[in-house]
């Protein structure tokens, strides 16, 4: 990887890809640690420590602590994450949108991204909406807003949602201008951003004596073993193999090689995570807006059992995936469109006739693959929860490694993405033809 980057930086051009992507990484940090007016953010820090088990927590982690400290990119990437999943479900539900993915061309996708992106602007507006009144309820008896005046809750969420739209144009000029996709960059630096203060946190709990030191080698060990069972399973596909029969157009013969068909065996990436969080902690988030129940009652036991470190809370959110893993790869891949563009260009499996056998078999492949890549994102996602448990156990005290796994999986996705992309470039710029 590092080499790579050295290479890529020889290159003139892809040096000002390089830098121009790193300027707008500073961009995004330096919007992230502006705060908006009229917010108490000592008081709103308080209040999502104490919410760092519901969604609101979530966010925090999406956003590198951006919304914890309520800046002009406190809704961080997330309102146009959202908007292109329910555009892209939408794509499969609604025809008209589907014939304007397929048949659309380049016009179709200009038309699909504009809705996408006032589907973004109309999301982030909801969004800061809901934020605005949460720290209109107020913490502990106290209002988190410094003013409650019309004007004030106007320039809150115009900020708000002028911030997360002008990050929507940073990511698109960096696909354009940079290096790598610029949605998935946003977020790696989000999340990147959050590693110091993880490291800090372990060496207070090392000085203070709070954890012990074999506890943060098992946590070092544990991540750089998740990072190479990420690294692994990002490549791994399945390559059914495709024979094309010889077909013969006026004089000249086609056909009659050999391909493959690649499933990647994690091909819904780490929107299921994702789905499965946002659903999960919904009861959490809701048990912690109500008023706390006394111990020993019924409403206590609930909130127990629907804490995200409780056993129920990791059973729920490992079907979940499991869930979402099935019904993303459904959406993704389609085995009767495959089986039939097979057909329609002369290619077959060997062993299956063409049409229903051939779509019945790559189903059966496909369902395989994605239980395994199921399987791989729900260990990967309760690991972390498990080893804070673990820690909380050990310690006595309530402890977290400040790591998940969805953060894990983005960050080393992101990564490989860049560097793959880098070589791409390269490989464009260095290829030498039979002529050199």
């Amino acid at each position: 990887m590092i080499q790579t980057i050295r290479k890529a930086w020889g290159v003139p051009e892809l040096r000002k890809k390089i830098l121009f992507t790193l300027m707008i990484l500073v961009i995004y940090r330096l919007g992230s640690a502006i705060p908006v007016p009229y917010v108490n953010v000592q008081l709103l820090s308080d209040y999502l420590d104490s919410m760092g088990t519901t969604i609101l927590g979530l966010y925090n982690v999406m956003s590198g602590g951006a919304f914890a400290q309520a800046t002009v990119f406190a809704l961080g990437i997330q309102p146009y994450i959202n908007s292109s999943i329910i555009i892209q479900l939408l794509t499969v539900a609604i025809p008209a949108l589907e014939r304007m993915q397929r048949e659309g061309g380049e016009e179709g996708k200009k038309k699909i991204q504009s809705i996408t992106r006032y589907s973004t602007v109309a999301i982030a507006f909801l969004q800061a909406l809901g934020y605005f009144f949460i720290l209109k309820r107020g913490f502990n008896g106290m209002s988190m807003l410094t003013s409650d005046t019309i004007w004030a809750a106007l320039v809150i969420m115009v900020s708000w949602v002028a911030g997360s739209s002008f990050l929507m144009w940073l990511g698109e000029q960096c696909n354009e201008f940079g290096v790598g996709n610029g949605i998935s960059m946003i977020l790696f630096a989000g999340i990147i951003s959050r590693v110091p203060s993880m490291i800090t946190g372990m060496y207070n709990g090392l000085v203070a004596g709070t954890m012990p030191w074999w506890l943060i080698l098992l946590a070092v060990i544990g991540i750089l073993a998740l990072v190479v069972l990420i690294v692994f399973v990002n490549d791994a596909e399945r390559r059914i193999p495709v024979q094309y029969a010889k077909r013969q157009v006026g004089r000249k013969m086609y056909g009659g090689q050999t391909s493959n068909l690649p499933m990647k065996v994690n091909m819904s990436g780490v929107l299921p995570i994702i789905f499965a969080q946002s659903i999960a902690t919904i009861p959490a988030t809701i048990g912690a807006f109500l008023p706390a129940p006394a111990e020993d009652t019924f409403g206590y036991a609930v909130l127990n059992a629907i804490d995200s470190k409780s056993v129920l809370y990791l059973l729920i959110y490992f079907v979940l995936i499991i869930g979402f893993s099935y019904f993303y790869a459904s959406i993704q891949f389609n085995p009767v469109e495959i089986s039939n563009n097979l057909k329609r260009n002369g290619g077959f499996i060997p062993g299956f006739r063409p049409g229903r056998p051939t779509s019945d078999f790559i189903s059966r492949v496909l369902n395989k693959i994605t239980l395994f890549g199921a399987l791989y994102l729900g260990i990967v996602a309760i690991l972390p929860l498990i080893a804070d448990k673990i820690s909380t156990a050990v310690t006595k005290q309530v402890t977290t490694l400040g790591i998940g796994g969805t953060s894990v999986i983005i960050v080393v996705g992101v990564a490989l993405e860049t560097v793959k992309a880098l070589e791409n470039q390269m490989l464009m710029r260095q290829y030498k033809g039979f002529l050199d």
